[in-house]
């Protein structure tokens, strides 16, 4: 049965390989990200590619009530937009981590909060996190900002399925491990990682259909390797 879909960054890596996935199954897809390009490109049937600055509030309700006006419900909500920010800690200064919280935190937060009022007790909220945000994972000098802003999707996955536990939806995070994106090569040019983004996007496509079923409020790493 098709179902209506949501996901944020959108112009490539994960989240381009997953508006493919979806569209190739006949789903509607909103497609959010800073460029809308890469996607219009595509010319794919029931995909609607949305310019959207997450970090701007009125763009995300503006974004929103169009969603509203062409659909009933939203049964996926998948908030894989983010920052990334690979710096000492002595460098950082506190405009650099706002950055990276208003598009990692800030507008999961927000985009959750105004997409809410058109889900049903059967949609499900999956947010993409990092392993570096798992408490007591391996840790990596630089990451001071962008892994604490991994952390904080984390619990606030956690709370969000507490509260809404007897009506919907379901809330679940996926922390990821590297995978081959653009994000990857300009954090740790050379690195090869052990999944590609397509292969990524299959999984995350298929748990945030079914995962709600049996996992609510869970943190699930996905990863190859060990720590």
């Amino acid at each position: 049965m098709p179902k209506t879909i949501v996901i944020t960054g959108t112009s490539r890596g994960i989240g381009y390989e997953l508006v493919k996935l979806f569209a190739a199954q006949g789903h509607t897809v909103f497609a959010l990200s800073r460029n809308d390009e890469p996607v219009k490109l595509l010319k794919l049937d029931k995909v609607f590619s949305f310019s959207c600055d997450l970090n701007d509030s009125k763009n995300v309700s503006a974004i929103a009530q169009k969603i509203d006006e062409q659909v009933d419900s939203v049964d996926i909500l998948i908030n894989n937009a983010g920052q990334f920010l690979k710096q000492d800690f002595k460098d950082t200064n506190l405009d650099d981590v706002r950055s990276v919280y208003e598009t990692n935190v800030f507008s999961v937060f927000d985009l959750t909060h105004k997409l809410l009022p058109l889900m049903t007790s059967s949609s499900h909220v999956v947010t993409i996190s990092s392993m570096g945000g798992v408490q007591g994972s391996m840790k990596f000098p630089g990451l001071a900002a962008y892994s604490s802003s991994k952390a904080a999707v984390i619990t606030l996955t956690e709370l969000l399925a507490e509260e809404y536990k007897e009506n919907g939806p379901s809330f679940n995070v996926l922390a990821l491990g590297a995978v081959q994106t653009e994000m990857l090569e300009e954090a740790f040019p050379g690195l090869e990682a052990p999944n590609s983004a397509f292969e990524m996007a299959e999984y995350i496509k298929e748990f945030s259909e079914t995962g709600q079923r049996f996992y609510n409020g869970k943190l699930l790493q996905v990863s190859s390797s060990t720590p």
